[in-house]
């Protein structure tokens, strides 16, 4: 079985946020699916296989980290559609049953690709206790981003602020289903809407580079905020990423591109 390695939201090698993709022709058990996530130990591993013609999806697709299954990713998503496409498994836009739903992603003649996902639903809360002490930041605006992404939004005062933390992950990872989304304005004219960094300790994801599934909760809070239904955010990992982000009122358009970076044979098939 050809298993790959691609980074996601990146037109570069080693940037971006890598993901495994491993296409089969079903799903085997579910601790396999676990182990050759552990085993390729990035934040995501997606599976996909071809379902039969004339339904509502043409590929189911699941998402796994090193920890556990998870609702929706945006980044795996978008490596699944490159390696399709790059391969010839699939021509045109795919229609992915998950989880969360159909998700669709279209490809773009200039090699970009677009990621039709749900609009998380933001609700304002109060800041869970600790919640300030574990991210080393006070929090200007606390929000729920709903069952499918699962995290807290916090709005910090400044860009110098979301690039300098450095979170107490075990405490952290006890504020929020998933993890958190730290967000704030860019500084300056920067080309880009907003700026994030995500922080998965509980699924096993310490920070994640690029998080396309944490962009469904940005776009609205900044469409709201800026006026406008268009945005570029810049997650600012340590291998930073750029998202287009173009909210359809309970759809969120999710663009970048992708690079296929490794490709190798696994060896260890399901028995």
């Amino acid at each position: 079985m050809r298993i790959r390695l691609v980074d996601a939201f990146t037109d570069r090698p080693f940037t971006g946020n890598p993901a495994g993709v491993l296409l089969l022709d079903a799903f085997p058990d579910d601790a396999w699916l676990q182990n050759v996530a552990l085993e390729m130990n990035q934040a995501e591993t997606a599976f996909a296989h071809p379902l039969p013609g004339g339904g509502e999806a043409d590929w189911a697709l699941r998402w796994f980290t090193p920890a556990t299954e998870v609702n929706l990713c945006g980044h795996a998503t978008l490596a699944t559609a490159h390696v399709l496409h790059t391969t010839g498994a699939h021509r045109g836009p795919v229609r992915f049953a998950t989880r969360s739903g159909v998700l669709v992603a279209t490809p773009a003649e200039d090699g970009s690709i677009t990621l039709d996902f749900p609009t998380a639903p933001l609700t304002a809360v109060e800041a869970p206790p600790g919640l300030a002490e574990a991210l080393g930041a006070e929090p200007l605006t606390v929000l729920d981003t709903g069952p499918n992404v699962g995290d807290l939004l916090v709005e910090v005062a400044d860009e110098e602020t979301v690039l300098g933390l450095a979170p107490d992950l075990k405490a952290l990872a006890t504020c929020s289903e998933r993890g958190v989304i730290v967000t704030t304005r860019p500084a300056g004219a920067a080309g880009h809407d907003f700026v994030s960094r995500c922080f998965f300790p509980r699924v096993g994801i310490d920070e994640d580079p690029v998080t396309g599934s944490a962009h469904t909760a940005l776009a609205p809070f900044w469409s709201e905020r800026l006026g406008r239904t268009a945005l570029t955010g810049l997650q600012a990992s340590p291998r930073s990423g750029l998202v287009r982000t173009e909210l359809r009122g309970d759809r969120t358009l999710l663009t970048g591109r992708a690079v296929t970076v490794v490709e190798g044979e696994l060896l260890a098939p399901p028995e």
